[in-house]
C-alpha cells in the first residue's frame, strides 16, 4: 500500500511541478506568473515608502507612540496602567477611521512587585540594584539576610550542591544570547531552591550594563519550594563574583513586598481594513501593548504596536483597500507567556485556514534589513520576491525564522509567519529596564520600519492567491497514509 501512495505522490508533484497550490489543493499560477504579478506592486510599494518616510505621515508612528508613552507610561499585565492604555487605544483606533475595532476579553494574570531593597552587609554596605522577576514570591517582612555563594552556572551550582543550603545564590552567568542565557532568569530560582537556597539573585540578562538590573518572567515548579528572585545589574554580580573567587565572606539583606492576584480582565485590541474580495480572509499585522513595570515600554513593545497601526493608516490614507482583510491586533499580556495571544488563538483558531500570514514586531524597531520568515519554500520565494519592493530603503533580506511569542501557536500550525528583522545590537541594553523609554525610539528608523511592515502586509493581502502553506498536521496524515 505504501508503494501506491508514493507513485501517487509522485504522480502528484509532477503533475504540480513549476506550479504552487492553493491551501484547498487547486493549481495556482507559475512562480513566474507571481513573479510578474508581485512586480506590479512597484508603484504602490513606492507611494507607501514615499509617504511613511519622506511624505506627510513621516515621524507619525514616533510621535503617537510618544504620546502614549508619556501619557500612560508602563503597562504591565493586571495594572491600571494597562486597562488605560488599552482604552486609549480603542478610541485612538476609531478616531484613525479604521473598521471594526472592538475589544476581545481575556483573562491575565495579576502580579505587583511592591517595595523592594537589597544592601550587601559584608565585606562593606552597599546598595544593590535589584528588580523582582515576575511572578516572585515576597520575603517575610523582616526580610532575609543571608550570606551569598556565586555561581557562573547551574552545572557549578549542582557541583555546589553543599554549600548552597540556606544561602542566597547569586548566579554570575555571562550573557552570550538572549535565548541561552534567559533560561537563568526563567530556571534560576527553582534550581536555587533544589539545593537549599532561600532565594536568587541573577546577572540581568543584558549585553551592556550601566548599572542596571533588567526584569522579566520566571517560573516555578509545582514540587519545588518558592524563594524569593530578583534580577541584579551585571555591576554588582561581577563585583560579588570577584570577591568570592578571593575567599571574601559576603553577606546580603533581601526584602520584597510583591503580591499576586487573582487573574484580571483585560483586552486584545484589534482594528481592520476590511478585504473587497475575500475579507474572510486575514493578514494579520500585530506587537503587544503590555509591558513591564518599568521604563515606559516604548521599545518592548511600543514601537512594534505602533508601525502595526501605522501599517493600516497609511493604506486607508493612500485609499487603497486589499482583497484580504489587513487585521491589527495589539496583544495584551505577552511578557506573561503570551497568554492574551493564546486565548485569542483558542477563540479564532476554527479559522485557520482563513489566516494568510501572521506578522509579529517584537525585537525593537531600529534600522530594519528585512524580515524574519517561517514558512516553506514556496512561501518563502514569494516573500523574497515582495522584499525586492523595498530595494529602494535597502530592507530587502528575508532571515530563517520569524520571532514572535504571540504568533507562534499559528506558526506551528503550518500558517506562515513574519516578524520584523532590525539592529538589535542594542535592543538588550535596554531591554525590561528603566531604560525602555521613547529616548531609545528613532522617528526616522521608525519610519523605515513603518514602510517595511506596511508594504509587506499589503501586498500579501491584496495578491490574488494566498500565500502556500502545510500544515505539520497536514504531513502527519501524509506519513501516517504512506505507512499503511
Amino acid at each position: 500500500m505504501k508503494y501506491l501512495f508514493l507513485i501517487f505522490l509522485m504522480n502528484l508533484l509532477h503533475q504540480y511541478a513549476g506550479k504552487s497550490l492553493r491551501r484547498d489543493g487547486s493549481s495556482l499560477k507559475s512562480f513566474e506568473d507571481i513573479k510578474n504579478e508581485i512586480a506590479g506592486y512597484t508603484n504602490i510599494a513606492k507611494a507607501i515608502i514615499d509617504l511613511a518616510v519622506h511624505g506627510k505621515a513621516q515621524n507619525r508612528s514616533y510621535e503617537r507612540l510618544a504620546v502614549f508613552a508619556d501619557t500612560i507610561g508602563p503597562r504591565l499585565s493586571g495594572s491600571k496602567n494597562l486597562e488605560a492604555g488599552i482604552k486609549y487605544m480603542f478610541n485612538a483606533l476609531q478616531k484613525d477611521g479604521l473598521e471594526n475595532v472592538h475589544l476581545e476579553p481575556v483573562k491575565v494574570p495579576h502580579w505587583e512587585r511592591g517595595e523592594e531593597f537589597a544592601v550587601m552587609l559584608e565585606p562593606r554596605n552597599h546598595s544593590i540594584a535589584i528588580l523582582g522577576l515576575g511572578s516572585s514570591i515576597a520575603t517575610p517582612p523582616e526580610g532575609i539576610t543571608a550570606e551569598v555563594i556565586v555561581v557562573a552556572s547551574f552545572d557549578e551550582l549542582h557541583r555546589r550542591a553543599q554549600e548552597a543550603k540556606g544561602k542566597i545564590v547569586v548566579y554570575n552567568e555571562p550573557f552570550i544570547s538572549y535565548g541561552e542565557t534567559v533560561q537563568y532568569r526563567l530556571q534560576g530560582a527553582v534550581e536555587a531552591a533544589k539545593v537549599g537556597a532561600v532565594a536568587s539573585l541573577i546577572r540581568s540578562i543584558a549585553s551592556f550594563s550601566i548599572h542596571s538590573p533588567h526584569t522579566g518572567e520566571q517560573s516555578y515548579q509545582p514540587d519545588v519550594p518558592q524563594i524569593p528572585t530578583a534580577c541584579i545589574s551585571v555591576e554588582d554580580a561581577e563585583m560579588m563574583s570577584r570577591m568570592s573567587l578571593r575567599g571574601t565572606k559576603i553577606v546580603v539583606h533581601l526584602r520584597m513586598g510583591a503580591k499576586t492576584y487573582p487573574d484580571s480582565l483585560s483586552f486584545n485590541t484589534v482594528a481592520e481594513i476590511v478585504g473587497s474580495k475575500y475579507p474572510e480572509q486575514v493578514v494579520l499585522v500585530s506587537g503587544h501593548l503590555d509591558s513591564w513595570d518599568v521604563g515606559q515600554g516604548a521599545m518592548d513593545d511600543g514601537g512594534g504596536a505602533f508601525i502595526s497601526w501605522e501599517a493600516l493608516s497609511l493604506i486607508k490614507d493612500l485609499g487603497l483597500r486589499p482583497k484580504r482583510t489587513l487585521r491589527l491586533v495589539l496583544w495584551t499580556g505577552e511578557e506573561q507567556g503570551g497568554v492574551g495571544a493564546e486565548q485569542y488563538y483558542q477563540l479564532h483558531k476554527e479559522n485557520i485556514s482563513n489566516f494568510d500570514i501572521v506578522m509579529e514586531s517584537d525585537e525593537g524597531t531600529f534600522k530594519p534589513s528585512g524580515l524574519g520568515f517561517t514558512g516553506s519554500a514556496e512561501p518563502r520565494g514569494i516573500v523574497r520576491e515582495i522584499m525586492a519592493l523595498l530595494q529602494p530603503i535597502n530592507a530587502t533580506d528575508v532571515y530563517d525564522t520569524a520571532d514572535g511569542t504571540d504568533i507562534a501557536h499559528w506558526m506551528r500550525d503550518g500558517v506562515p509567519g513574519a516578524s520584523l528583522h532590525n539592529d538589535i545590537n542594542k535592543y538588550f541594553w535596554f531591554h525590561h529596564s528603566q531604560g525602555d523609554t521613547m529616548t531609545v525610539q528613532d522617528p526616522s528608523q521608525m519610519n523605515l520600519c513603518a514602510a517595511v511592515w506596511t508594504v509587506v502586509s499589503y501586498v500579501i493581502a491584496d495578491m490574488e492567491d494566498m500565500l502556500p502553506s502545510t500544515s505539520e498536521k497536514e504531513q502527519s496524515r501524509c506519513l501516517q497514509a504512506a505507512s499503511l
